[in-house]
C-alpha cells in the first residue's frame, strides 16, 4: 500500500500514494477514499485525525507518550483495516 508521510516539525499528513508529495498536483494522485477509511478506523480507535489528508495532525507538548504510544498502535491497527 502507498502511503507518503509529509512532517515539518511535529506537524505531519499522510498521503496514501506513492511519494514525493510536493505540491497541490502531486496530492491530487492520493486516494482519498483510502485516506477516509484510515480516519474511521482511527477514530474507532480513539485517534482524532483532520477528516481530510490535505490537512495537518500536530503532535504537541499536551501529547504524553502514552498518548504517542497510543496513537502508534492504533495507527497500525487501522492500516491493517485499509491495505
Amino acid at each position: 500500500m502507498p502511503l507518503t508521510v509529509n512532517r515539518v516539525g511535529s506537524m505531519l499528513t499522510a498521503f496514501f500514494c506513492p511519494g514525493p508529495v510536493v505540491d497541490y498536483a502531486s496530492a491530487r494522485h492520493a486516494d482519498t477514499a483510502r485516506y477516509a477509511r484510515f480516519f474511521g478506523a482511527m477514530l474507532e480507535r480513539g485517534i482524532y485525525l483532520a477528516p481530510s489528508q490535505f490537512e495537518a495532525a500536530f503532535v504537541s507538548l499536551a501529547h504524553s507518550e502514552a498518548d504517542l504510544d497510543a496513537a502508534g498502535r492504533a495507527a497500525v491497527e487501522a492500516l491493517a483495516t485499509v491495505a
